[in-house]
């Protein structure tokens, strides 16, 4: 028989009532019962996979767990005022935590014009077409998703085709990875980019065999000089596509994200909360680039020990994105030999700015795509590192059941850093090594080789694809791995990222790359639930339904960690809770009364 847990107390069911009539504790507001309820996963010394723990209620108060176990045990703790759902014998777990999302411009492309899985150019350019005619006249066509290697061609679009189907408006549309636009010509016209603009450091404007701008921009850098002539959306506008991303988020399951969107994003998102219309937790990430002053007065302005919403680590750029060959390479592209990527930083300056960074306090995550990117990165981190801990710094966590360790077990420093490589989809020879030196977490997206199967070979040849997207070695070298789906590049559903971290298949299943990488089905939703609360600070609060962690739960319509892998990809959510209370139910309701 299960036995009970209770907050603070690991007692019996008959020893849990006599101390909640002792200490007149209250009832549980909300009982979830009938279940197949996947507590979190654990993995004792010497086991290889994460062991899951199984129950079959949970007793939620205040939007925490306060105790767990059989229906009987848990059914006796209820009065007249709780709430019970039955599960009707449904697969529940924790909810997921994705450890990268953009949700702003997630919902922002939605807003606009979405070229999200355009099937070509012409499907593309008639879209475009369609939107102008309904603008009025002056309003810029923007938008995005445009994804040129999923198309026959695969051949980048020309601002002469955007300006054939723009009708005179200026255009300024992203492919998918946001790390590469086409701006038509009124635009490159409104930016004031001519034939003589240089390039600006960390960016590239694409020039024909004349040296006249393609319309292709590439990189933070050089977007920017078109973007700071685009009139920013109203307060409403940014409210209304928050809406649409946190609906997506919480009808596919995620109860958290860890996200980089803009600091006016960030003071919506504020004021949701304050009217107490957020659902979705929100850990949201700062601009490395601004000055240490600004950096201070930003992480002062919200409590951080906000549940709901907090700010967290700062993001930096290390460089672009394979699909748009500017991720910093050691060595050309495979299959552009005159390319190496473009690296956004000098690494001295990086290094500086990264210890200045530590110095003050803050978590530090840089965007690493390229080997040379991880490189430089991993050289800043460990630069960073050498800072000793602030006197008012909290002591580094300790994980109250020494017993157990996780499928990677952090590593306990001088100071608890918990630095971050966002990506780290190829690694140098050594790396591995030293990400588990350094304690770095790798937080990676598994959905992105779904896409980029089909041209990272290609990309990058076989000896650096041995080192592509790498999830189990970083598992065997001790490096905690957190999991997301870096949406809107790729869709928010962790379905979909467990199904490629399980198989490292295409959705068809007729392409398999670098199959040793693959990962058990327990290790992958570890690092989509609680490796990712890891690396925001929140183990001892997400990612587990137990007692004293929030009661933040998913229920399935199967049970994933049994499922087939296509089943797993096509799974379905039922019912999503964010603090005990449900904030998405399917329209069949089933799972729930």
């Amino acid at each position: 028989m299960l036995s009970v847990w209770v907050v603070g107390m690991g007692l019996t069911l008959e020893a849990q009532t006599a101390a909640v009539k002792t200490a007149a504790v209250k009832a549980p507001d909300t009982i979830f019962y009938d279940g197949n309820i996947l507590t979190g996963t654990r993995l004792k010394a010497g086991d290889h996979d994460p062991v899951p723990g199984r129950v079959t209620a949970v007793a939620v108060r205040e939007g925490t767990v306060v105790a767990v176990g059989s229906d009987r045990e848990m059914l006796s703790l209820k009065d007249a005022h709780t709430a019970m759902i039955d599960l009707k014998g449904a697969f529940a777990m924790p909810g997921f935590n994705d450890a990268h999302t953009h949700i702003a411009s997630a919902g922002q492309q939605r807003l606009t014009l979405d070229l999200d899985n355009v099937a070509s150019l012409a499907v593309m350019l008639a879209k475009v077409k369609a939107y102008a005619a309904t603008l009025r006249p002056g309003e810029w066509i923007l938008g995005g998703g445009w994804d040129h290697t999923k198309w026959a061609e695969a051949k980048l679009p020309t601002r002469q085709e955007l300006d054939a189907v723009s009708a005179g408006h200026p255009a300024l549309l992203g492919r998918t990875d946001g790390h590469i636009a086409i701006a038509n010509t009124a635009a490159l016209a409104a930016a004031g980019i001519t034939d003589e603009t240089m390039n600006p450091q960390g960016g590239e404007i694409d020039r024909d065999a004349e040296g006249h701008a393609t319309g292709i921009v590439r990189e933070g850098p050089a977007l920017a000089l078109v973007e700071q002539h685009i009139p920013p959306p109203s307060t409403a506008a940014r409210r209304k596509a928050l809406e649409i991303s946190i609906h997506d988020a919480l009808s596919h399951g995620v109860t958290s994200v860890q996200d980089y969107s803009s600091w006016d994003d960030w003071l919506v998102m504020g004021e949701m909360e304050y009217e107490g219309k957020l659902p979705l937790r929100i850990a949201e990430w700062i601009d490395f680039n601004l000055p240490v002053a600004v950096l201070d007065e930003r992480r002062a302005s919200h409590r951080a020990d906000d549940p709901l919403l907090h700010l967290t680590m700062l993001k930096g750029f290390m460089d672009g994105s394979l699909g748009s060959r500017t991720a910093a390479m050691n060595g050309a592209y495979a299959d552009d030999p005159n390319n190496d990527g473009i690296p956004r930083y000098g690494q001295q300056n990086l290094n500086e700015m990264a210890a200045a960074r530590a110095a003050d306090g803050f978590q530090l995550g840089f965007h690493a795509i390229g080997d040379l990117a991880n490189d430089m990165a991993l050289n800043a981190l460990a630069a960073a590192e050498q800072v000793g801990r602030p006197a008012d710094a909290p002591p580094p966590p300790s994980d109250p059941d020494a017993s157990i360790v996780t499928t990677a077990p952090p590593v306990v420093r001088p100071r608890d850093f918990r630095f971050r490589i966002e990506h780290a989809q190829v690694v140098s020879p050594g790396a591995f090594e030293r990400f588990a030196e350094l304690g770095v977490i790798a937080s990676m997206q598994p959905s992105h080789l779904l896409t980029d199967m089909a041209w990272a070979e290609a990309r990058l040849g076989p000896e650096r694809s041995k080192r592509a997207y790498a999830w189990k070695s970083f598992l065997n070298h001790g490096v905690t791995l957190a999991f997301g789906t870096d949406y809107p590049v790729e869709s928010i559903s962790p379905f979909r990222g467990l199904y490629a971290a399980i198989t490292r298949q295409n959705v068809e299943g007729t392409r398999t790359f670098e199959p040793q990488e693959k990962l058990t089905i327990n290790e992958a939703i570890y690092a989509y639930t609680q490796a990712s609360a890891f690396a925001e600070f929140r183990e001892k609060m997400k990612g587990r339904l137990e007692p004293g962690y929030l009661a933040d739960m998913v229920v399935l319509d199967r049970d994933i960690t049994k499922a087939a892998p296509q089943e797993v990809l096509h799974t379905v959510v039922r019912r999503t809770v964010v603090g005990g209370k449900t904030v998405y139910l399917a329209a069949s309701g089933h799972g729930a009364s």
